[in-house]
């Protein structure tokens, strides 16, 4: 494929992952509107099940496509998951309960998990490792515009009643569908990929092992500390259940003889310390990232749109560092570097989060932001990069979706555990604070969800704000601590990363010199 062939798949390919990544920060904006609007008389309780239903769905699903994208092609089954999404979104924009709302969530989360693993198979497919870099730093921006653009749009929709006569929120899902429809015609029209004829069967036991192992365990991470104690029967009973299936899952796929996920990958130095690291940083990204736009709400009291674009530092570090260091590789075909180099940087932007209070002026949060996004910038796509290069072409879909299904499970418990910790930290700072006066009552006994209304807050007196919000703070500082301490132990696994020759060609290629008869054509582009 030529240079201008690339760009464009990889633009249709940019489209498909600005989906999935811009719903969870676009929905999370608007939902308390949309509770308001369609929750009925329990919607705060429910209201975590419009994300949990989409987390569980799309980190679910992702390996499972890896899978079968291996035995049958990755652009049937792409445009498959881009498909479920969009009509997950349709119906998501026509829900008229909560109910609804939430299956169609689930439904979106389907599509989402194919989209997010398969993406990065399929630049795994059309280009050598070697040329990757250069390439695939581009799809860092797009997390980091997800990150800016959601809460910017969620802000602009839920602030209008009525937009073209459809209410504000339901823009919400349905932008999704002219970006979804013009990627889909894209990648349909433009990307051609090796066609596959092989003849294996469907590891369904495998699939069910693993999708009900991962629900339980998501389950207990999303609803301990909320719905129910994290001592309680039910999130111990859920814990047990996810491990023990799980368990099950690799003794079932040890010997079964097509494995949804084949253990043997495993055995791979590259693919165990990559997929280590995908997670742990997955953790680190949940608790640096969520609670950044928070801190400004809260501190500043900026709306969502604004406290959006205070994420820009961050965006321009990481564009800068995913950018960079994927021509650097293209050039040098050494990548071992940059995730020991990124991580480290990391944590130190971490180490210095912590430092932020109430009277921490923008100029030094955006240099500490920047820092951690010059960290990420460096590490997140070369770990997809190092793990696509050490493992068979065979197994390309499933060790690619691998690492995208690590990395989502390592978000869903960081922002499980960080929000445990932000919780309990702030119940014993304001009970420190606020001591026994009866004026600190309410923030001493509803902090959080004074905290989670701008309009709750602003009705407080100046005094007692300055309480509440100097206990965040210093809640906050622990949770980034915690983060700097992950971030600490995924450097430390860094210098484990073995470093493999860059590949020259891509699997496309391989295959027609080598006459592979599980091959029609190589990939191209018109």
């Amino acid at each position: 494929m030529s240079h201008k062939q690339i760009l464009v798949v990889f633009g249709s390919l940019m489209l498909g992952l600005l989906l999935a990544s811009l719903d969870n920060t676009i929905v999370s904006t608007a939902i308390r509107t949309i509770i308001g609007d369609i929750g009925g008389q329990n919607g705060l309780a429910r209201m975590p099940w419009v994300t949990t239903a989409y987390v569980l769905a799309s980190t679910a699903a992702t390996p499972i496509y890896g899978k079968l994208s291996d035995l049958f092609g990755r652009k049937p089954l792409y445009m498959i998951a881009i498909a479920l999404f969009l009509t997950g979104s349709a119906l998501s924009g026509l829900s008229q309960n909560l109910d609804q709302l939430i299956a169609f969530r689930a439904l979106q989360g389907l599509g989402a998990g194919g989209i997010m693993g398969l993406t990065f198979a399929i630049v795994g497919d059309v280009v050598p490792p070697r040329e990757r870099g250069k390439y695939q730093g581009l799809f860092g921006g797009v997390f980091m515009l997800a990150m800016v653009a959601g809460p910017l749009l969620g802000g602009i929709f839920t602030e209008h009643n009525a937009i073209l006569g459809i209410t504000g929120w339901r823009w919400v899902f349905y932008v999704n569908l002219p970006i979804g429809i013009i990627a889909l015609f894209v990648i349909s029209a433009v990307l051609h990929l090796p066609k596959r004829r092989m003849k294996a069967t469907i590891d369904y036991i495998g699939a069910t092992l693993v999708v009900a192992g991962v629900v339980g365990l998501l389950l207990a991470a999303q609803m301990g500390g909320q719905q129910y104690a994290w001592g309680s029967p039910v999130i111990i009973g859920l814990a047990i259940a996810g491990v023990v299936l799980l368990v099950a899952f690799v003794l079932w796929e040890i010997r079964t003889p097509e494995p949804i996920l084949p253990m043997r990958l495993f055995r791979g130095a590259v693919f165990r310390v990559s997929n280590i690291m995908g997670f742990l940083i997955g953790m680190v990204m949940m608790g640096a990232m969520m609670y950044i736009p928070f801190y400004f709400q809260v501190v500043n009291f900026d709306s969502p749109t604004k406290a959006g674009l205070r994420m820009l530092p961050m965006m321009v570090g990481l564009l800068a560092t995913s950018i960079s260091s994927g021509r650097i590789i293209s050039k040098t075909g050494r990548y071992r570097f940059f995730p020991i180099a990124g991580i480290a940087t990391t944590t130190v932007g971490l180490g210095l989060m912590t430092t932020m209070d109430e009277n921490t002026n923008f100029v030094l949060a955006g240099l500490f932001m920047f820092i951690v996004g010059l960290g990420l910038g460096a590490t997140m796509q070369v770990l997809v990069l190092a793990v696509q290069n050490a493992v068979e072409m065979k197994d390309m879909g499933v060790a690619t979706t691998s690492t995208t299904f690590f990395r989502s499970l390592g978000q869903t418990f960081g922002a499980a555990i960080m929000g445990a910790i932000l919780t309990n930290q702030l119940t014993s700072h304001l009970k420190s604070n606020a001591g026994p006066s009866a004026a600190l009552a309410p923030v001493r006994d509803h902090g959080m969800e004074i905290l989670q209304s701008q309009d709750a807050m602003g009705k407080l007196p100046a005094a007692v704000q300055h309480v509440l919000i100097h206990s965040f703070t210093q809640a906050l500082s622990t949770v980034f601590l915690v983060g700097a301490g992950l971030s600490l132990i995924a450097w430390i696994a860094s210098w484990f990363l073995k470093e493999h020759k860059l590949r020259s060609m891509a699997p496309a290629d391989v295959a027609k010199q080598a006459g592979s008869s599980d091959v029609e054509a190589p990939a191209m582009a018109h």
